[in-house]
Formats: structure tokens, sequence, C-alpha cells
């Protein structure tokens, strides 16, 4: 496991991170080169590679995606074992899923600021991605899939933001076993 750690300036938009968005590149590139297969991004957000993705979701209907449903009912639009490359750049946080829910007037409840919420997007994630394929998580955590599900940590790049501000934490994993 390579583990990386580099300073950059914080952004709402994680992908445009410097670091972040060269690590990225790297796996864009890599999928294409191998035609590995398709790309996704349920939080896609200002994602500079939504173009390359083709399934794409965001809850603000304002953001360019096919999909503007919760990431859970998203992720069970794709057929199992369908991804090469996941994007997953969740809210990091109950407290930054709650604002996202009420910034687009939808109810925040026990369902998605628990622990499960996420749980239950990793475990779709592992039912969509290929063997042989790649999820991208940042957070503040290197948690990632995990090895329950199938997954393997490959890279960690840790990105430090100077000051009070927590690092984010970008997790590479590669899918070796079907779940």
């Amino acid at each position: 496991m390579k583990i990386t750690r580099s300073w950059a300036m914080p952004s709402k938009n994680t992908f445009h991170i410097k670091p972040i968005k060269e690590l990225l590149v790297s796996y864009v590139y890599k999928c294409k080169t191998e035609q590995m297969g398709l790309m996704a991004d349920p939080f896609v957000g200002q994602n500079p590679f939504k173009d390359k993705c083709s399934y794409t979701n965001d809850l603000n209907k304002e953001v360019s995606a096919n999909y503007h449903l919760d990431a859970l009912e998203f992720l069970k639009q794709i057929p199992d074992n369908e991804i090469s490359l996941m994007f997953f750049d969740l809210p990091y946080s109950p407290r930054q899923v709650a604002e996202c829910y009420k910034k687009h007037n939808m109810a925040v409840n026990m369902q998605t600021t628990q622990a499960s919420y996420w749980s239950n997007l990793k475990k779709e994630i592992a039912r969509v991605v290929n063997p042989g394929g790649f999820c991208i998580t940042c957070g503040w955590n290197s948690g990632g899939i995990g090895k329950t599900l199938g997954f393997e940590i490959i890279e960690i790049l840790l990105v430090a933001h100077g000051g009070w501000h927590n690092d984010t934490i970008v997790t590479v994993e590669k899918k070796i076993l079907t779940h």
C-alpha cells in the first residue's frame, strides 16, 4: 500500500484540490487506456471528470447529472458489476448530510444521519463495482469500502490543509472479491 501526504488549500470542490485531482487523473487514465469499463459518481457536484462517467447523480437539480436522487436510490439503478471506477466523495459527517438535505428541501431523519446510511451506500458500491475495479473515497477517515465487502486498500493520499482544518483523506481501493 502506498501512502502519500501533500499540502493544499481546502475547497468544497474536493476534486479540484490539486493533489487529489492529480491522483484522480491517474486512475481515469488507467481505466480509459486499459479499457476497463464504466465510471460512476453518486455525488457528482463539480467533478471535473463527470463527462467521462456513464452514471452521475446529484441532489442539486442545477448540477448536470443523469439522476437527481438520494445516492442510495441512485446506486440501486446501476446493474451488478457494471462499474470499473467509482468516485465516492460523499458528505463527510452526519452534520454535512443534514445540511445538504435541508438545502434541497429534503427530510433529514435517522436513516440519513446514522452510520447505517454509509454502510448501505458501501454495500451498493460493492455490488456495482466489478472485480478489478476501483473505488476512490474521500473523507475524514481512511475506512473506504472495506475488506468485508471485498475491497483492498492500494493507496492513501492525505491532504493537509493547515491550521485546524481536517485533512482530506483519499482512499483508493481495488475490488478483489465478488461480494
